[in-house]
C-alpha cells in the first residue's frame, strides 16, 4: 500500500536524550519536529510544559521505570496506537499505527537494548529477532527509527543475527536505510557521527538509523544530523533528522 499524503510536509526527527529530557527538551523542540522520537527519556509526566517546553498533541511512552523508556510525540495532528501485534519480550521496540491527515502507516520505534537473560539476543539480536517476528506488518508504508546501538562494523560478534542480517531482512521488503539512500554511502562507511562515546569528539560511532518503505524514501526531502558542537552538552547522542516533501 503506498501513500497518498493530503498535506505537503513532515519532519521526523530521533534523539537518545541520555537521560533528564525535561531539562533538554527545549533544545529538541527548537527543530520543530511533526514527529519526535526519544530514547532514554522519563515519563512525560514528568515534565512541566511551557511556552517553549511545549505540550504535544498525543504522546506514547513506554518504559521500566518512570525514569527512563522510549517515547513518541505528535507536534502535529499525527495519532499513535500501539498495535495489538506488541510483543514486550522485544522490549522497546514499539510498532504503532500512525493516523492523521486522513492516511495512516506503520511506525515501529526503537532503542536496541542489552539482554542479560540471552547474550547473543542483545542489541541488533533483538532487532533480528523483531523484524522477523514483525514481518507481517511490513506489506504496509513502514517507519522504523531509532537508537539501534548498531554498525556493521561490530558484525564480528556474534549475535542471533548481525547488522547485515538486518539489513538484508529489510531489503527484502523493499524497506532501506534513509540515511544511506540519501548520502549514497555503504552500511559501516558512515561519514555522519550520531553517538560520541564518552561525549568523546574521538570516538564516534554511526548507530542512530530511519529504515522504511521506498514510498517513504521518494519522498525524502533532506537529512540531517546534529552536529557534535550543538549536542555534545546535552547527550552523547546527536539527533537525526528527515524532512519529507510528501508532494514529490
Amino acid at each position: 500500500m503506498e501513500l497518498n499524503f493530503p498535506f505537503s510536509y513532515m519532519k521526523l526527527i530521533t534523539w537518545n536524550c541520555q537521560g533528564a529530557f525535561r531539562r533538554k527538551i527545549e533544545f529538541i523542540l527548537a527543530l520543530k519536529p511533526d514527529i519526535l522520537i526519544v530514547q532514554e527519556c522519563e515519563n512525560p509526566n514528568k515534565i512541566n510544559y511551557s511556552s517553549t517546553n511545549l505540550q504535544p498533541k498525543n504522546f506514547y511512552w513506554y518504559g521500566d521505570s518512570l525514569h527512563k523508556g522510549i517515547s513518541v510525540y505528535s507536534y502535529s495532528e499525527y495519532k499513535f496506537e500501539l498495535l495489538n501485534e506488541f510483543n514486550p519480550e522485544f522490549r522497546y521496540i514499539l510498532p504503532f499505527r500512525v493516523t492523521g491527515h486522513e492516511d495512516s502507516f506503520i511506525l515501529f520505534a526503537i532503542w536496541a537494548m542489552s539482554n542479560k537473560e540471552n547474550y547473543e539476543a542483545r542489541y541488533i539480536g533483538q532487532i533480528w529477532q523483531a523484524i522477523n517476528y514483525y514481518s507481517g506488518l511490513f506489506n504496509c508504508s513502514t517507519i522504523l527509527i531509532g537508537d539501534f546501538n548498531s554498525n556493521k562494523i561490530w558484525d564480528y560478534k556474534k549475535r542471533v543475527g548481525d547488522h547485515t542480517d538486518v539489513v538484508n531482512k529489510l531489503a527484502e521488503y523493499n524497506i532501506h536505510s534513509i540515511y544511506h539512500k540519501y548520502f549514497k554511502v555503504e552500511q559501516g562507511k558512515e561519514i555522519h557521527p550520531t553517538f560520541f562515546l564518552q561525549r568523546n569528539l574521538n570516538k564516534p560511532y554511526h548507530i542512530d538509523y530511519c529504515f522504511a518503505s521506498s514510498d517513504f524514501i521518494k519522498k525524502v526531502k533532506s537529512v540531517e544530523i546534529g552536529s557534535f558542537e550543538n549536542w555534545n552538552a546535552h547527550s552523547d547522542h546527536s539527533p537525526l533528522i528527515i524532512n519529507f516533501d510528501t508532494k514529490k
